[in-house]
């Protein structure tokens, strides 16, 4: 892991660490005219949601107001005192403990997943200790009312004789049901495997708001390890929290330059013009496509398996930001070159009704598997002898996108230098911007999410009629 320096070296990198947008595919399809209206629309936008960053907001009447993680990177790296105390808790919590069990549902399970999935070994929890940087398994829960998957998790608990495992939850308001009840399960588990009942509040840390009864069940038993996440960001917004923060921290993740490759991006957006800034030219190309040639459906098409929870938080952003009052893109994750063989027929042939972007890593990190010679070359893949697995996903990246554009399907590229710390911030942070700058744009309030708390009400009226 590079050391990239302090909070002014990180924010300012070259540009070959800068993540890059590209929208030519899409534009050769797409209405320059109509295109060039809506980046207007989002330039004037953007000084709205930026005077929204001021206390009392300036510029709009949107209630709720989840906005503060636009600048809650720079926040956490001027002031060291929660980024530092987050840090010590994970040592803390690393050193002692074999395994982590994280409650959370949504963005306080999404956020974190995507974050262990981007930049940790897919086989982390395979490996002896050594092998994962000395640091705990993960497992997540909370997330669902399964009672197939507790139990499962519950019992190789149970099994684990000798070994210490430890609870990460997070819930804002603490009446989430799924996280709830998961809670109230494992923390009995927990009290069963300490031997001494003083054991139980350390090995247990909470993410929550200011007031809710998540905080005052951890006070009731004398937890300290208490999290308050910020009043004006909401659970899909949170990632750059002590919610994503502090299980990457255990996991040995560099949490400052997550936060400093957000600031990067919030920099350039705040400051460059269309044309150079990507969180602006991807909301662009995605209002266009939407208003002015019914493209409803937006695929992010992952060309890397580490990359699909990430996708799925990315589908969470977009449902819950914009999927409001009749309107809204439905966005659909697809992992290439696996789904090439399944979805891949109805993308290439298919309703005209998607936007495919394309999210790339020009470096894969590992060492390049080359493909081998055979003598007796029965399969006939000794035309490919000799050349690599990247070369070729590249060809696959290539003809997929000719034959996309052959057929005028509109894509457009996110691409990333490589798979960093430093990248995996600046992506998060353009993608949540773009999604808030896009329901500025349109009108739609990006924050909130009051067609989830219908399925609450009714749900919590079965259960108590």
């Amino acid at each position: 892991m590079r050391d990239r320096g302090d909070l002014t070296k990180g924010a300012d990198q070259a540009m070959s660490d800068l993540l890059q947008y590209d929208p030519a595919a899409a534009d050769a399809v797409l209405d320059a005219a109509a295109r060039e209206t809506v980046v207007q629309r989002l330039v004037t936008a953007r000084e709205t949601l930026l005077g929204d960053l001021t206390d009392p907001p300036t510029s709009t009447s949107f209630n709720p107001l989840d906005i503060d993680f636009v600048d809650w990177p720079e926040k956490m790296l001027a002031d060291d005192t929660e980024l530092s105390r987050i840090e010590e808790t994970a040592s803390a919590f690393r050193d002692q403990n074999d395994e982590i069990v994280l409650l959370g549902i949504g963005g306080s399970s999404m956020g974190p997943r995507a974050l262990f999935s981007a930049l940790c070994d897919p086989f982390h929890n395979e490996r002896p200790r050594q092998a994962r940087g000395d640091s705990p398994r993960v497992y997540f829960e909370g997330d669902n009312l399964d009672n197939n998957s507790l139990v499962a998790l519950l019992d190789r608990l149970a099994q684990l004789a000798g070994r210490r495992w430890a609870l990460l939850v997070t819930s804002k308001s603490g009446n989430t049901l799924e996280t709830a009840v998961a809670l109230r399960v494992f923390l009995a588990a927990l009290e069963s495997r300490c031997e001494d009942p003083a054991e139980v509040p350390g090995a247990l840390a909470v993410m929550t708001g200011a007031e809710s009864r998540l905080r005052e069940m951890a006070r009731t038993i004398g937890c300290e390890n208490i999290f308050s996440l910020p009043e004006r960001i909401g659970g899909r917004f949170s990632i750059l929290t002590a919610v994503g923060l502090l299980p990457a921290a255990i996991l040995g993740l560099d949490i400052r330059q997550l936060l400093a490759g957000a600031l990067a991006t919030t920099r350039r957006f705040r400051e460059t013009d269309p044309g150079n800034n990507p969180v602006l030219d991807h909301a662009a190309t995605s209002i266009t496509a939407e208003e002015h040639h019914g493209l409803s459906i937006r695929v992010l098409s992952v060309w890397t398996k580490a990359l699909e929870p990430l996708g799925l938080w990315h589908d969470q952003l977009l449902s819950e930001s914009l999927g409001k009052d009749g309107r809204g893109a439905t966005p659909l994750t697809v992992v290439n070159t696996r789904d090439l063989h399944s979805r891949g027929q109805q993308h290439q042939d298919g309703r005209r009704d998607k936007l495919i972007t394309n999210l790339l890593i020009d470096d894969p990190g590992s060492t390049p598997l080359v493909i081998p010679a055979r003598a007796d070359d029965s399969d006939g893949l000794n035309r490919l002898a000799g050349r690599t697995m990247p070369e070729l996903l590249g060809a696959a990246i290539r003809g997929t996108n000719q034959a996309y554009a052959q057929d005028r399907r509109p894509t457009a590229d996110i691409r990333l230098p490589r798979l960093d710390e430093f990248t995996l911030g600046q992506l998060v942070q353009m993608l949540m911007l773009s999604v808030t700058l896009e329901g500025y744009a349109t009108g739609i309030n990006p924050f909130g999410q009051p067609g989830v708390e219908g399925y609450k009400r009714q749900m919590h009226k079965e259960l108590d009629g």
